[in-house]
């Protein structure tokens, strides 16, 4: 890789450790949920940030109040509720979501009929109130509140604007925008930019007004901010911001002018955009204006003239939209990913004798994958943060604090960093959620503990999986008696074959705390988990069941084609299982571009050595409706480790050495490995998008051992068959069974239905 501006050897010995860190078995150790260093006395001590003590170390990350308020930006119950329940859970320092005080300079921001799927508190008093419950609600549970405040999204915003407003998207200079890099970004005048300054100014004074404890600057991740902060993208050559520093030094001047000098400011911001670490000599593909980005010894001296100017603590990553798994770092990235960025600005700070204004030191707060107790713990005594940021964490478990005070950290429900409810279910048009936590963004409908039934029912569970395991404990909590039958000899589906790659990791954390859901529903409730059991019509039948739920998951899909009874095949979950089945075998392609196809070539390149892998896609993406981050990270190393990548391209048989295909090689193919433009969900037309042409031609892939990776289709066979049998009875069919693919979809169908029964 050859050098480019602004490379950070810091930055790039990160980078390319996380490509394969799961190779070390003591860093892999370090995402167990284990409490060898309980009592967690310094994650639970108080911290004084100005005016403000915060009563511990734990800080709830701003996830998510989009499309979470009232369309006029209004606070309403479900995200009051949303955020209370973690104040309850012990959390000493929360922070809200975005908040733009933008609308009407920002284009991207505002919907049709001045609507908003964001919080405002600038658009008048009428919004005011929900501030005012919100703040009074995490007060009553000893929570502090910070509200994230941004300057808009620039050039990472929506650009329908130019269709429903006919005005471009804007940024700092002319840049092109993310979603449609077609659509160019205005630069914003230096007019307009005092105007964005004057405006934070107002909503942190209104925020004060409202009870609120301190602001929270959004400067990181590439969104406006950010883009006036770094001259990768503030490329501006007159004016006052021309001076890449000013716009945020002249913002946090103006929020002390609006408040006064004890209330808290804090700010966010990336040590690095990455984007040269990352992409090496690919930025000269489509990001070559980019390639200037701060460095880490630029962003030190900005922080630095930041605090002068009167910020109060900062919390540092890396990434922009551009690298987007870094900013959301997915399931796939290390456990504390970014501990050595914090501990950078911790050092500076600490060598350079740098305090606040009020003369305190500045806190830094330590963010990414830090949801497991003993690493937290260790990351404060070993110096290397003041504060821990968690976000995902407290979605799966807003209890998390409480439960790793008290010691029962075996009983925190983990993240398994899938993204797909707290980030990708926002993105295509719901609002933040958690796979693994049905009730979060729901407990203003769902209370804590279900409501006891006052008709108990003996109900028979078919599969053990995250659907049938979620339904059969909710059901035996509220007072049913229920049977959880289980043809194989352990709980889990597919989640046992998932877990293999070390990047999985998280998936056994969850497998783990599966089986402590059952210990408690055995041990205090009318459960029973039958392992080896298969069910029948017949069977459940003559044990009187009331009620039957099926969720007997999802089947591998066959392939039909030439060639298939004498190829040398297996299915990517069987070879998960059993890697074994892979020895020898050096030339090995995929069929199946989705996560499961991906994740099992990376494994087979990275954990078991294999020289040549191919995967095959029949369309233009690969792992289309995975979450951007998790995606991108994939994409990203699998490139780097010469994974290749086939897309548009048809199996028509298989052969004797391999099998032969249909490619698509015209040059209007997208680039497979592209991470730095997101996948438009399919309901959004992009007019500008170049048309897909054919100049297709048959290929014969040299295979060793060809790994069927097409996913899986719902087994409806076994609802079908007792819904036939069991007429007189309730039949429900809940998970993958119903609908293949997700965690998510499979506990929510799990919880609900059990709360209905």
């Amino acid at each position: 890789m050859s050098k480019t501006p602004s490379m950070d050897k810091k930055i790039q010995e990160l980078m390319d450790h996380y490509g394969e860190w799961y190779l070390n078995k003591e860093e892999l150790d370090m995402g167990k949920m284990t409490k060898n260093l309980y009592p967690y006395d310094k994650m639970f001590s108080p911290i004084k940030i100005n005016g403000v003590t915060v009563k511990n170390r734990l800080v709830m990350a701003p996830m998510g109040n989009i499309s979470m308020c009232d369309e006029t930006g209004r606070p309403n119950e479900k995200m009051i509720a949303y955020f209370t329940e973690r104040a309850k859970g012990g959390v000493g320092l929360i922070t809200t979501g975005l908040v733009p005080v933008t609308h009407g300079i920002d284009n991207s921001i505002t919907e049709l009929g001045q609507l908003s799927y964001f919080p405002r508190i600038d658009r008048s008093r009428t919004v005011f109130a929900g501030w005012r419950d919100l703040a009074a609600s995490c007060h009553s549970f000893g929570s502090r509140l910070f509200i994230q405040i941004t300057a808009g999204l620039g050039r990472v915003g929506n650009p329908q604007c130019l269709i429903t407003q006919f005005k471009l998207p804007v940024s700092a200079s002319w840049n092109k925008n993310w979603y449609i890099p077609q659509i160019p970004c205005m630069p914003l005048t230096d007019g307009k930019i005092k105007k964005i300054v004057k405006n934070i100014g107002q909503a942190a004074a209104d925020a004060k007004a409202m009870n609120i404890d301190g602001i929270y600057l959004h400067g990181h991740e590439g969104y406006l901010m950010d883009q006036l902060t770094s001259p990768a993208f503030n490329r501006r050559k007159l004016g006052r911001y021309a001076d890449w520093q000013q716009f945020g030094i002249d913002m946090i001047k103006e929020i002390r002018a609006r408040t006064d000098a004890r209330f808290p400011i804090m700010y966010r911001i990336d040590l690095s955009l990455a984007l040269n670490e990352t992409y090496g000599d690919r930025m000269d593909i489509n990001m070559k204006k980019f390639k200037r980005g701060r460095t880490i010894e630029m962003t030190l001296d900005y922080m630095k003239n930041l605090v002068k100017a009167g910020v109060d603590m900062f919390d540092v990553d890396l990434g922009c939209y551009d690298n987007w798994f870094l900013p959301h770092p997915p399931g796939s990235m290390p456990p504390g990913c970014f501990l050595d960025i914090a501990k950078i600005a911790k050092e500076y700070f600490e060598k350079n004798n740098i305090v606040s204004n009020a003369g305190l030191p500045v806190p830094v707060v330590a963010v990414g994958k830090l949801g497991y107790p003993d690493l937290a713990e260790k990351a404060l005594r070993d110096e290397k943060c003041d504060m821990i940021m968690l976000g995902r964490p407290l979605l799966a478990d807003p209890e998390w604090p409480n439960k790793a005070r008290t010691g029962k950290v075996d009983e925190i429900r983990p993240c398994i960093g899938c993204q797909e409810a707290c980030l990708n279910e926002f993105v295509e048009g719901g609002h933040p959620q958690c796979a693994v936590n049905p009730r979060t963004a729901f407990e203003e409908i769902y209370p804590k503990i279900p409501q006891q039934t006052d008709k108990p029912c003996k109900i028979a569970v078919i599969g053990a999986g995250p659907a049938g395991i979620t339904c059969a404990t909710t059901a035996a909590q509220r007072g049913h008696t229920v049977d959880l039958y289980e043809a194989d000899s352990r709980i889990g589906g597919r989640l046992n074959s998932g877990s293999v790659p070390g990047i999985k990791y998280e998936i056994k954390n969850y497998l783990d705390f599966l089986r402590k859901e059952i210990e408690i529903a055995e041990k205090n409730y009318k459960f029973r988990l039958l392992l080896n059991t298969k069910a029948t019509p017949e069977s459940i039948k003559a044990e009187g069941y009331d009620k039957i739920v099926v969720a007997t998951g999802t089947s591998d899909v066959k392939f039909k084609l030439p060639g298939y009874d004498k190829a040398n095949t297996v299915q990517a979950v069987k070879l998960l299982e059993n890697p074994s089945l892979a020895d020898g075998k050096n030339n090995i392609v995929v069929i199946g571009g989705g996560v499961v196809g991906c994740e099992t070539a990376f494994y087979l390149k990275k954990e078991l050595d294999k020289k040549n892998v191919t995967v095959v896609e029949m369309t233009k993406y690969f792992m289309n409706h995975t979450c951007t981050a998790n995606r991108g990270y994939l994409l990203k190393y699998m490139y780097d480790y010469n994974i290749k990548l086939l897309n548009c391209t048809k199996l028509l048989s298989f052969e004797e050495n391999g099998v032969k295909v249909l490619r698509n090689k015209s040059k209007t193919v997208p680039d497979p490995y592209l991470t730095w433009t997101p996948i438009l969900p399919e309901n959004i037309h992009n007019p500008l998008a170049p048309k897909l042409k054919e100049d297709c031609i048959e290929e014969i892939l040299e295979a060793d051992l060809v790994v069927l990776a097409a996913g899986g289709r719902p087994n409806e066979s076994v609802f079908h068959e007792f819904q036939e049998k069991l007429n007189e009875k309730e039949v429900y069919n809940i998970g993958d069974s119903f609908k293949g693919g997700k965690v998510f979809e499979a506990t929510k169908s799990g919880y609900e239905l059990a709360l209905s029964l």
